[in-house]
This record gives C-alpha cells, sequence and structure tokens, in this order.
C-alpha cells in the first residue's frame, strides 16, 4: 500500500516501456520490475537503455520507438523476449520549443514521436490483445494534453494527440479487456525540463517532482483502473475550470504569457 490505495501488482506480466533510459521512463521500468514484471527497456540511446537493464536485470531493447520500422522491430524484439506483451508503456517524447515558426522538422519529429509512435504500436499489439481479451496500453500524455504548454506550441498540440487517441482506445476496446491510461503530470525533474527554458522554469518547476513520484503514481492508477493518472493532483481543478469556463481559463494562461514576456523586456 501507498498512500492508502493498492500498487499494481505486475507479477510475471511482459511489460515495454519506451523512452526508459532516463526519467520517467527509466523510473516507471523500475518500479514495474520491483512490482513484479519482466521488463523491456527501450531508449534511442543504447548506451542508456542497455544501462538500466542491467540495473534491474531487464531486457534492453534499444531503437527508435517512433518510425514504422523501429516500432515493429522494438515488438518483435520484446514477443521474442516475453512471449507476449502485456502492458505497453508508450513513454518516449519529445518536447519542442516555439509556436507556428517552429521549423516544420520540429513539428514533423513532435507528430511523429509523440502521437504516431502510439498509433504505430496500437496496430501491432491490439490484434493479440483483443484475441486474447486482454491488453495493457499506459501513455505518458503530460499535463501539457490536458491543458496547454506555453511557449512549445508543437508539444501542446501533439500530447493532445497523443491523449485523444488514448481517449479513443478506452472508448472502443474496453468491452474487449483493453485497458488503456493516460499519464498526465506536469512539472518533473528530468533533462526535458532543464530544457524547456524560461517558460519551464516559470510553470513546471516551482512544483515538479522527482521521476519516481510519477511512476509511483502510475502504478497506484493502473490498480485502481483508472484512464487518467495524475501524479499532480491539482490538474484535475485545472482541466476542469478548462472545460467548463473556458474563456477565463485562457484568460489566465495568457495572464501568464504577459508576465513571462514582461520578465524577457525587463532584462
Amino acid at each position: 500500500m501507498t498512500g492508502g490505495q493498492p500498487r499494481f501488482d505486475a507479477g510475471g506480466i511482459g511489460a515495454v516501456v519506451t523512452g526508459a533510459g532516463h526519467g520517467i521512463g527509466a523510473a516507471l521500468a523500475r518500479a514495474l520490475t520491483e512490482a513484479g514484471a519482466r521488463v523491456v527497456v527501450n531508449d534511442l540511446d543504447p548506451d542508456a537503455a542497455h544501462a538500466v537493464a542491467d540495473e534491474l536485470g531487464a531486457h534492453a531493447a534499444p531503437g527508435d520507438a517512433a518510425s514504422a520500422e523501429g516500432v515493429a522491430a522494438l515488438i518483435g524484439a520484446a514477443r521474442a523476449h516475453l512471449g507476449a506483451i502485456d502492458l505497453y508503456c508508450a513513454n518516449a517524447g519529445v518536447a519542442t520549443t516555439g509556436g507556428p515558426d517552429a521549423p516544420p522538422e520540429a513539428w514533423e519529429q513532435a507528430w511523429q514521436v509523440n502521437v504516431l509512435s502510439h498509433v504505430r504500436a496500437g496496430q501491432l499489439l491490439l490484434p493479440d490483445w483483443l484475441e486474447r481479451g486482454r491488453g495493457r496500453f499506459l501513455a505518458t500524455v503530460s499535463a501539457a494534453g490536458l491543458l496547454t504548454m506555453l511557449g512549445s506550441a508543437p508539444y501542446a498540440v501533439t500530447k493532445h494527440g497523443a491523449l485523444a487517441f488514448a481517449e479513443w482506445l478506452s472508448a472502443t476496446y474496453r468491452h474487449r479487456g483493453v485497458q488503456v491510461h493516460a499519464l498526465c503530470p506536469q512539472g518533473v525533474r528530468t533533462r526535458m525540463l532543464d530544457g524547456t527554458g524560461e517558460y519551464g522554469q516559470a510553470l513546471l518547476a516551482p512544483t515538479a517532482i522527482e521521476p519516481a513520484e510519477v511512476a509511483e503514481a502510475a502504478l497506484r492508477g493502473m490498480a485502481a483502473g483508472e484512464f487518467l493518472i495524475l501524479p499532480h493532483p491539482e490538474v484535475a481543478d485545472y482541466y476542469a475550470a478548462r472545460a467548463t469556463t473556458p474563456d477565463r481559463w485562457l484568460h489566465g494562461m495568457n495572464r501568464l504569457q504577459r508576465q513571462i514576456e514582461d520578465r524577457q523586456e525587463a532584462r
């Protein structure tokens, strides 16, 4: 028991975690291993993937978890090692700063990694899951998918897409045994947060938590069968305000934008 809630019992399941060489992904791999899962550690950085796998006694499958070829190779390698994939943690993500002026390649990378990697995994995982009548998909969406992220339009837009795909999966397949979860933390003390610049430091850093706390929230949320897993509980209130009073919410977000701009101009 943690925080009064049961922890996910992963005993014996086969799990894949993408982007698991660092940050939230590495923490998920550790927590799942501790909970009894047999874990395949994926990361684009082979050294990082092998380091985490060696630490945990897990299996490393480094490579691209976004492209069609990369996803197929990862799932093939995971099945060869695990026999079957019971849980797929679509955790790999990229955060690109800028707005509509961000380079086309930045928008394309965000689309490929933050959205299409999930779609491609779903294409390959669903036939087996539907035949077996069970399977679990955990998407690291971030609170940006529920709200927005000032200073990073590609990230905000594609994380909304990741949330929409997770919602669609759940609405379509939950009666057939497919369980879907959207993990939506705000600031987390990772390399990604370090790269978000002034916007991230102003909006996310003050309430940032450790990756291990996010992983623990994920295991509790999966145990409870929650679709939205919110390591920062206050995000539920922000999400409700966005839905019920959108003009007021947008005014508040624009006020934050102006405050950041004012600080930049004062330098």
